[in-house]
């Protein structure tokens, strides 16, 4: 039997999963690593630590399954995106990588905007405006604040295509991830000759591009040696997360969308042709089928949301959980189902991290409106969750203005585990709401990718297909709906109104 891996680099950890060519998982693995925030603000990750975390539970899931590696068919990598990755001659990183939810450089991405030839013309090319949490800021801002760093670097990487270029020895980035850096053609499927002329960023800083299913490269003797894989067994280029995942979800045709809580939460939907919001409120990237796009949401806070209201108001049910063997998430649920809905007037809006999607706002903050002396900690909790699914609900209906939304959507991440806060998201969307029945999302995704690239599976479509089954869907109780629509239609006012006040925080 022939096997697959792919390897999911996320933003608190990297985990590693064996497949069989059924889409079976045979071996996983995880390894965490630390987000360092220098200022408030700034969020930065040690390449290396990605680069000893692959290596790690690549060996554990070798260990754990007792597979000869010879009978490994390929690799492939799902990633956080937009992370800026400098690399030097040695193709080693030159320090910390600034990553996707990092807001430092607002004032370069007002520039990078200006040099392009304003908001429209970058949206043209790019497919979407300049936001604090994409590439190109990061560039600017490296090459304006370290200039030292900046005159050693050579090549521009993301996080995963450093790991990739870690187990291969090959510079390249593919597609989807390259389509979130504000530097690509994103109809035209190239880097923008246009945008980097105007930058003034030399093109040769800019790895070759693949498709997302395309060989990248082979496993070298020394990643052989630090991982246990076989010299020269294929490494197939990957995608990014969210596009990773939708291979792992099946959103790969149109009419299929899902909706991820993890630590951010994005609302997707597939298109077979280039679909762009003027406003830039949602992206639009290359798919990772070749040929084709997505259409994405990425609110910063909506898992992040959950963990910072368990490690700040529920220390001892974490406790509690611990003595009783469970998960301190499932007394947090059992706690918000205990508050009705609106948690008793109680609205919470997510913006730990500033904001992307729809408001594109990076000097937003975090907000519980309505906070009165009769409010709980189940008040809290559920007045987060709601607020969560607000924000998702504020972006599927600007996909449904662009007639990308579906009638049923799949939920992953972690928030999906919750049958309570799928229910809340049935309820709210107003449709189906189903899982699958593997939930390994991106990690899945890379390893079909990997399957496509080495001759496994004969395309996406039909991978997905054969080893993708939706469990039964929770449906929405439209009574509730209807009682959601006036906090909802009050949650989507709060931000106008404190718009002024959160840039005037800011300059506090």
């Amino acid at each position: 039997m022939q096997y697959l891996i792919g390897v999911d680099l996320g933003t608190s950890g990297t985990k590693t999963v064996l497949f069989d060519t059924l889409g079976q998982t045979v071996a996983s693995a995880s390894v965490e690593y630390p987000m360092y925030q220098p200022q408030n603000g700034w969020a930065e990750q040690e390449p290396e630590d990605w680069w000893q975390a692959a290596c790690t539970t690549i060996r554990s899931i070798l260990d754990q399954s007792g597979v000869n590696p010879a009978d490994i068919a390929g690799l492939s990598l799902s990633g956080q995106m937009h992370g800026l990755v400098l690399t030097g001659d040695d193709n080693r990183a030159l320090g910390r990588a600034i990553i996707w939810c990092d807001g430092r450089t607002q004032d370069d991405c007002e520039e990078f905007t200006r040099l392009v030839g304003g908001r429209e013309r970058l949206i043209q090319i790019s497919a979407n405006p300049a936001l604090t949490g994409f590439t190109a800021g990061k560039v600017l801002w490296e090459r304006r604040c370290q200039p030292e760093k900046w005159a050693k670097a050579r090549h521009i990487q993301l996080p995963k295509d450093y790991v990739r270029l870690r187990l291969t020895g090959e510079y390249y980035m593919e597609m989807s991830d390259a389509s979130g850096t504000n530097l690509l053609d994103v109809p035209k499927r190239c880097w923008s000759k246009e945008i980097c002329e105007k930058i003034g960023l030399d093109m040769a800083m800019l790895p070759p591009l693949l498709e997302s299913c395309q060989v990248a490269g082979r496993i070298t003797e020394e990643a052989a040696k630090l991982t246990g894989l076989k010299v020269g067994m294929p490494v197939v280029a990957g995608a990014g997360d969210n596009m990773a995942a939708a291979i792992g979800t099946g959103v790969v045709v149109p009419g299929k969308a899902f909706t991820t809580i993890g630590t951010s939460g994005v609302v997707f939907a597939h298109s077979d042709t280039v679909q762009i919001d003027p406003a830039g409120r949602v992206h639009t990237f290359c798919s990772a089928v070749p040929g084709c796009y997505t259409v994405m949401s990425a609110s910063l806070a909506a898992g992040l949301s959950l963990k910072w209201t368990r490690d700040t108001f529920f220390q001892a049910e974490i406790q509690v959980a611990n003595d009783m063997g469970t998960d301190s998430y499932v007394l947090m649920n059992q706690e918000a189902a205990k508050s009705p809905i609106g948690a008793n007037r109680l609205i919470y809006l997510p913006y730990l991290m500033g904001e992307r999607s729809p408001i594109l706002d990076p000097e937003t903050r975090g907000v519980f409106f309505g906070l009165t002396a009769m409010h709980t900690k189940r008040d809290i909790v559920r007045a987060v969750m709601e607020g969560v699914i607000y924000s998702q609900w504020q972006n599927l209906n600007v996909l449904r203005g662009m007639h990308v939304a579906p009638d049923s959507m799949l939920a992953c991440g972690g928030g999906a585990k919750s049958p309570f806060w799928r229910q809340m998201m049935a309820d709210m969307f107003g449709m189906p709401v189903s899982t699958l029945q593997n939930t390994e999302g991106p990690a899945l995704g890379a390893a079909i990718l990997a399957g496509v690239g080495t001759g496994v599976f004969t395309d996406i479509p039909t991978a997905c297909r054969s080893l993708l089954k939706e469990g039964e869907p929770l449906q929405p109780d439209m009574d509730r709906h209807n009682q959601y629509v006036p906090f909802f239609e009050l949650y989507q006012s709060l931000y106008p109104a404190l718009k002024d006040c959160f840039h005037r925080l800011n300059q506090l």
